[in-house]
């Protein structure tokens, strides 16, 4: 693969937002080349996802997330509040021992989303 100019911008917004749906990279983008436009992100988003340059997330409903290949962990997102946050792929060290074990089956939690509440929104439902 060659890296164009224009792969390198997508490839630069990636990892300068962190996390950034393909909208938000697209606006990155065209701040310094404002005729790349939406559906050339998508699909240089694809080729560096399949690279391994790039991996994308789902946090929720809508468009997948994008962050660097090296930036892995697992992300909790409150259903309520739509609150994200960042925990070690370690934590499931456990679950991936057991999933490996009683079903052969190897985790990727770099590649993972966990839908559930989070204590802000917990706390405000005891109070």
């Amino acid at each position: 693969m060659r890296m164009t100019p224009q792969r390198q911008l997508v490839l630069d917004a990636v990892r300068e937002l962190e996390h950034a749906t393909p909208e938000q990279i697209c606006q990155r983008v065209q701040a310094t080349a404002s005729t790349v436009n939406i559906t050339t992100v998508y699909r240089t988003l694809d080729l560096l996802d399949k690279l391994g340059l790039v991996r994308h997330t789902h946090l929720g409903h809508g468009a997948p997330t994008y962050s660097a290949d090296d930036h892995e962990h697992v992300h909790l997102v409150c259903h309520r509040c739509g609150r994200t946050d960042e925990i070690p792929c370690e934590i499931l060290d456990s679950l991936a021992g057991t999933l490996g074990d009683s079903y052969g089956f190897e985790l990727d939690a770099s590649h993972l989303a966990l839908s559930g509440t989070c204590r802000d929104c917990l706390e405000q439902e005891t109070a």
